[in-house]
């Protein structure tokens, strides 16, 4: 893998791409619904001497070293649709533009359906810059705001607050021009003793505060089985190359075994007692047992354990 040059990084995605666009969920997705598309960043811990390693966020570590993984999930298919690994220094409005052209190329998306996607997105890539730039190019958006100022101004101008469960929602009107029709909500929470708020922006029409926050909070669907997933069951944070183009084909074989597993989830395991199976728990459990796996026509038709 430290062997891996630049070419070969290129050569080792597009063969990767082909595969998904052959045999993917999302390759066959029915566009009269949206499709929803997670972006988001995970620290990748690595020796201060490894190629690229820097000093930056790693989640819950304080003075650490490492990369960054920038990832795009559609977590409806488990399946991921494109990653790549950055200095640690990065921040995640810097990766987010590389990671929704990546897209686009990945996917083939027309105009029509970049208007038939959602784009769920946290704040770190909620700019208004982001976000008007998203809206031009025909997308949807569930994104939290990045300005924790602006949240705190929004929370000011909220006429009416309603409760939802340990949370209150109010809606504001847009605080800039986003080029598109936008709905903006601002939720508060009581924290150590005092309120804090956060603003979010929707271009969707649904029937509630309650449904408009509980779409952005599927979005941690996408961490849990995302990223835990293959840190844990596919042993990526384990995995650590010197050489960064080593990490990067590192990084895009694991996403080719993610969207295998995914894809025999898919095929195999959905109607089973095995349905609610994660990745780790599919590698660690139930592909250590014996069985055959029997073909009709070239096409996968059933799993036999044998104990």
């Amino acid at each position: 893998m430290d062997a891996l040059t630049l070419t070969n990084i290129d050569q080792l995605r597009q063969s990767t791409t082909l595969i998904g666009r052959a045999h993917s969920q999302v390759s066959a997705h029915d566009w009269r619904g949206f499709l929803w598309l997670d972006f988001d960043l995970s620290g990748l811990p690595c020796s201060p001497r490894a190629e690229e390693s820097q000093k930056g966020y790693f989640s819950g570590e304080k003075n650490v070293s490492g990369r960054q993984l920038a990832r795009v999930s559609a977590e409806k298919y488990w399946e991921t649709i494109w990653s790549d690994v950055f200095p640690g220094n990065r921040h995640t409005i810097e990766c987010f533009r590389p990671a929704v052209l990546a897209t686009e190329t990945a996917l083939e998306l027309t105009p029509a359906q970049r208007k038939r996607t959602v784009w769920r997105i946290d704040g770190g890539a909620g700019s208004d810059e982001q976000l008007c730039w998203l809206l031009e190019r025909g997308y949807h958006v569930v994104a939290k705001g990045l300005s924790n100022r602006r949240a705190e101004a929004l929370a000011r101008q909220v006429r009416r607050w309603d409760p939802y469960q340990d949370i209150w929602l109010g809606e504001v009107d847009p605080p800039i021009d986003y080029g598109r029709p936008v709905r903006v909500f601002v939720k508060r929470r009581f924290k150590d003793g005092a309120f804090c708020h956060s603003y979010y922006v929707f271009t969707l029409a649904l029937p509630s505060k309650g449904h408009f926050i509980a779409c952005y909070n599927y979005r941690g669907g996408a961490e849990v089985e995302q990223f835990r997933g293959d840190k844990s069951g596919l042993s990526l944070e384990a995995r650590r190359k010197h050489s960064f183009l080593g990490q990067k084909g590192y990084l895009l074989l694991t996403d080719l075994a993610h969207n295998l597993l995914a894809d025999f989830h898919h095929r195999a395991l959905v109607g089973t007692r095995f349905a609610s199976y994660g990745l780790k728990r599919i590698v660690r459990d139930l592909l250590a047992i014996p069985g055959r796996l029997v073909f009709e026509d070239g096409k996968l038709v059933r799993v036999e354990l044998l104990t």
